[in-house]
């Protein structure tokens, strides 16, 4: 591996990075050490470059988009973070069909099928994500998940050849898509939606984000929700059931306002995280025998 090497390629190739960036900034949990690079693309040609020059490198690389869904480790990462929010550009409307780069917000994706009379991605209005963090973990909410929309989808292999994959070639499955495994980085992606009345839409939209605001906390720190549903259960409910509501290891407790979430009360460590979500997961268990498997990605290394 060499840092120093891809530090001077990448800026040979005039791709913005940064040394040592606190991830604590750029994730909804506000948790996480530095970066010892923080590559920065400006589009898909730089995104495609700098992928291929950490693989050339034998640097290791994360891909991060809004990081709504990442506990980053105290540790940081050795390796590069390359961040693809750059990566977003118009959405483009063909029919009912949606096109999106990757570092799309959900919410823009959702606005733009709005503004064209297209149902079937109010589910997704108020996921705090990008395209290509949503496709790649089949993000889903209030009975929808990407799979139920989503056509086809161009990405990067990890050979560096650019492809294109129908959605039914994607291992779609709860939180899980063909990309945990196959290194492909998403570069964008389709959506195939149908006509509606936009009056309907947009109460459908306003009515699932109440329902976020009511229950969910969003005025914390968190990564969304923390842990997997069970078969025939609901990880929250159990959590409740047990009394762990506002259980607490350092700066992290499972919410007072809805007990699926773990929140950062305010210098809360990756490790005061994992500590919580293990013994919760454990007193669960123990009192209920449901396991529960944390949903969050954990980005160590």
């Amino acid at each position: 591996m060499s840092l120093d090497r891809l530090k001077e390629r990448l800026e040979a190739g005039t791709i913005p990075l940064r040394e040592n960036e606190p991830l604590a900034g750029h994730c909804t949990f506000k948790i996480g050490g530095p970066a010892r690079l923080f590559v920065m693309p400006q589009d898909e040609a730089q995104l495609c470059g700098a992928v291929s020059l950490c693989r050339e490198e034998s640097v290791p690389y994360y891909l991060l988009g809004n990081g709504s869904n990442i506990l980053f480790g105290d540790g940081g990462w050795g390796g590069a973070v390359v961040d693809i929010s750059a990566l977003h550009g118009a959405v483009e409307q063909e029919g009912c069909l949606l096109r999106a780069g990757a570092g799309v917000l959900l919410s823009v994706l959702c606005k733009s099928a709005l503004h064209a009379g297209l149902t079937g991605l109010e589910f997704a209005y108020g996921i705090p994500g990008t395209v290509g963090g949503a496709v790649y973990m089949n993000a889903g909410a209030y009975g929808g998940e990407m799979k139920d929309v989503l056509a086809r989808v161009r990405y990067l292999t990890r050979e560096g050849e650019i492809c294109c994959a129908e959605a039914v070639e994607l291992d779609l499955s709860y939180r899980h898509s063909v990309f945990e495994e196959n290194g492909g980085c998403i570069l964008s992606a389709e959506f195939r939606l149908q006509p509606g009345d936009p009056k309907e839409i947009q109460a459908r939209m306003e009515d699932l984000m109440g329902r976020r605001r009511d229950k969910q906390p969003l005025d914390q720190p968190s990564a969304g929700s923390t842990f997997k549903r069970p078969a025939g259960a609901f990880a929250g409910a159990l959590i409740e059931q047990c009394g762990l509501r506002g259980y607490r290891r350092g700066g992290a407790a499972i919410s007072e306002k809805h007990c699926g979430f773990v929140v950062n009360l305010g210098g809360a460590s990756c490790e005061d995280v994992l500590k919580l979500c293990e013994e919760v997961s454990s007193i669960v268990e123990e009192k209920t025998g449901f396991k529960l498997e944390k949903e969050i990605r954990v980005v160590e290394g």
